[in-house]
């Protein structure tokens, strides 16, 4: 018995390792040292950098693709790679997505498109099909059976993505699994990286704000943009944050504003006493 239920407990353990020792290295930030499991796992942020639209998949009805059909409709795209096995980290970072993207009111198919990309050369279209039904029921839209799209794809085009995106990741043989990052990738819509979500959740204003900053202003509202000039993503928290720059400005402004009040008011009330002293002056 005891043979056999090392592996089955190998087996079961090292995806809850791998994710909590994930999470707790701030979702692959620099560490000393690492499980064998993550080492030369990671994500290398390349904002700015041109993904390559002309790399070929095929989707989950089976039709062949170039990553560049999601990016004819000027909308932002939402791009997470992880693979459709995945036995628990991949799904909590869907639920985080979907979750996050119930409680907005951007819709998918008028305001971004989303990718799910296999990073497993193995897997197949039905199980990209399979997913991708998953996922339309518990976002619950109907923008979604459009606009989100599942891809499968050889090994050599998907390494074109995951090495413009700086996903690292690698198979465990031990496990009979692969390690991967965290993360969502927010792109322009021309292709370009606008912005890197990490971990498995994402709350709802940091979500819009991505979309917002990656459509270039051309989706949500003049309350988006107005946020966009007040805060900033910090990517040691995932969130954004109230810019320290525009507090500075806003109070210089504001102290201006208060001193040139009071220095008003005070040269108002020495002319008004100036001219009821020359009022009472006899003639």
């Amino acid at each position: 018995m005891r043979p056999s239920i090392v592996p089955m407990i190998r087996k079961t353990t090292f995806p809850a390792v791998a994710c909590l020792a994930m999470l707790w290295t701030g979702a692959f930030a620099q560490v000393t040292t690492a499980p064998q499991e993550l080492e030369g796992v990671g994500l290398e942020e390349r904002l700015g950098q041109q993904i390559p639209l002309d790399a070929a998949f095929v989707d989950e009805s089976g039709r062949e693709v170039r990553l560049g059909d999601y990016f004819k409709s000027g909308r932002p795209v939402l791009l997470q790679m992880g693979y459709y096995k995945c036995p628990m980290l991949c799904g909590m970072i869907s639920q985080g997505m979907v979750q996050s993207l119930r409680d907005l009111s951007l819709e998918m198919g008028k305001d971004f498109e989303a990718i799910y990309l296999s990073f497993d050369p193995a897997e197949t279209r039905q199980l990209a099909y399979l997913k991708k039904q998953n996922m339309l029921k518990e976002y619950g839209r109907p923008g979604g059976g459009e606009s989100w799209h599942f891809l499968t794809g050889k090994e050599d085009q998907i390494k074109r993505i995951t090495e413009a995106t700086g996903f690292r990741y690698k198979w465990v043989e031990s496990a009979k699994e692969w390690s991967h990052p965290a993360a969502l990738v927010v792109l322009t819509p021309d292709g370009r990286i606008s912005r890197y979500l990490r971990g498995v959740q994402f709350p709802p204003r940091t979500l819009r704000l991505s979309l917002v900053e990656a459509s270039e202003g051309k989706i949500g509202t003049a309350m988006d943009q107005v946020m966009l000039i007040c805060f900033t993503y910090n990517s040691s928290t995932g969130r954004y944050t109230v810019a320290a720059m525009t507090l500075m400005r806003a109070g210089a402004i504001l102290t201006l504003l208060v001193l040139g009040g009071a220095i008003g008011r005070w040269l108002w009330r020495e002319h008004r006493a100036r001219a009821l002293a020359a009022a009472a002056m006899p003639r």
